[in-house]
């Protein structure tokens, strides 16, 4: 089963990804922030990363560039609400980094299932 790593500060969030990804018998790693998921991070066993952008303790900005460096083709989701800012220049800079997809809050989970799967099929 593929192996998607959920960073995202918001554990209600995080819980309601994690319900649906096992749904889809998906295998769930979680990290509250991005420096605890840069340090669990494991290039050779994650297929695909879900990270909120605006987080405490490392951004999902420089999460995305650290994962891209450590796995060049692990496929990457970034979601934001953007802050007082709202999320569009987040996301925008979060494309150019190289997400394959980008999510404004809030969005429908199943929306994000589905495109996890399209990446996932991408991959194969």
């Amino acid at each position: 089963m593929p192996v998607v790593m959920i960073i995202d500060d918001d554990r209600d969030l995080r819980e309601m990804l994690r319900t649906a990804l096992l749904r889809k018998e998906y295998t769930v790693v979680e990290a509250d922030n991005g420096r605890e998921a840069l340090k669990n991070f494991k290039p050779g066993l994650t297929d695909l990363v879900i990270t909120d952008l605006l987080m405490p303790e490392e951004d999902g900005l420089k999460v995305i560039m650290m994962m891209r460096e450590l796995k060049k083709g692990i496929r990457v989701i970034a979601i934001s609400g953007g802050g007082k800012a709202g999320p569009g220049n987040y996301l925008e800079m979060a494309k150019a980094l190289g997400a394959d997809a980008v999510f404004s809050k809030p969005f429908a989970i199943n929306d994000l299932v589905t495109r996890i799967e399209e990446l996932l099929r991408i991959e194969q």
